[in-house]
């Protein structure tokens, strides 16, 4: 997946003839017998379009089942490149921001990868705060986003409804201001009157729901430790999920780096990386197949003890 200096992505028309002919995809193609998948990557690039890819890491692993074949995306993101974007193969190509990527023109196996592109590889979670100590959390916010955190879940268990609406507005606009998406845990119906960017909820939760509690254009996310929980996530139509623990704390071992890979694997919906993690971890965590890493403690900028 290729993009330009303006943050566009690259996408070509599948031509006539071809499974899905008409439909809109990222540039690729299949990989051969013995040959890495970044290689497939850069030959397939260079023979569609032209383009060079000098440098790119994995963003999403997606298996999917069409009605006439079963296929799995192996999705990765271009760093760097040269070369003049140019038809080889005789389809159109377009540059397209994210914002307007529409998922109704591309093949059902593309879906997943749009949430992953709209997603940071950086997930804050809100470390437990006491009620009435907003000020504090604010400040951590508020460097937090200064230093690039896009993405925020604000997790204040214990708090009364009156004080965690009122600091969830001024999170939400704190958060705001910086073009950061703020997520609630738990409580959607919170999320929703607040007008935040959507809810993350535990698995024990989501299981008793039948599918999305809030529309589309909100982000759902879900907490999971194994795969009947990942399962779950799938099934309400989360836009991501969180895996975790990695590393345990306490005698819980976590599940490791390959154990991460093994769950994320048949998942079709991006998953950060979660559980004794920071930032040093991103490059592990997207080797692994995840989206990044989720962590409290390990991306708390420190404003708050």
């Amino acid at each position: 997946m290729v993009r330009d200096a303006h943050g566009r992505v690259l996408l070509a028309e599948r031509t006539q003839g071809r499974h899905l002919a008409g439909l809109w995809e990222f540039p690729g193609g299949k990989v051969e017998v013995g040959e890495l998948a970044v290689d497939a990557l850069a030959r397939e690039l260079r023979e569609e379009t032209g383009v060079v890819v000098e440098s790119a890491h994995p963003l999403i692993s997606v298996p999917h089942r069409y009605p006439e074949k079963s296929i799995v995306l192996h999705v990765w993101q271009v760093t760097a490149w040269s070369g003049m974007p140019l038809s080889r193969e005789r389809q159109r190509l377009a540059w397209v921001d994210l914002a307007d990527l529409d998922p109704t023109v591309m093949p059902e196996a593309d879906l997943p990868v749009i949430s992953a592109l709209r997603l940071p590889d950086r997930y804050l979670v809100t470390p437990s705060v006491a009620p009435g100590d907003g000020d504090r959390l604010m400040q951590g916010i508020e460097r937090a986003c200064r230093l690039g955190i896009r993405l925020v879940q604000l997790h204040l268990p214990g708090w009364p409804l009156e004080q965690l609406a009122r600091i969830a507005r001024s999170v939400r606009n704190l958060c705001q201001t910086y073009g950061a998406r703020l997520l609630l845990h738990g409580d959607w119906r919170l999320a929703g009157v607040l007008g935040l960017d959507g809810v993350h909820l535990p698995a024990s939760l989501a299981a008793t729901l039948d599918g999305r509690p809030l529309p589309a254009d909100r982000w759902l996310g879900v907490s999971c430790r194994n795969a009947a929980e990942l399962a779950i996530a799938e099934r309400i139509g989360a836009d991501f999920a969180v895996l975790a623990p990695v590393f345990g704390e306490e005698g819980d071992e976590g599940i490791g780096w390959e154990g991460l890979e093994a769950l994320v694997a048949p998942v079709c919906l991006p998953v950060f990386a979660g559980g004794g993690l920071e930032a040093d971890d991103i490059d592990a965590a997207r080797m692994a197949g995840a989206q990044g890493i989720a962590a409290s403690r390990g991306l708390w900028p420190g404003a708050v003890a």
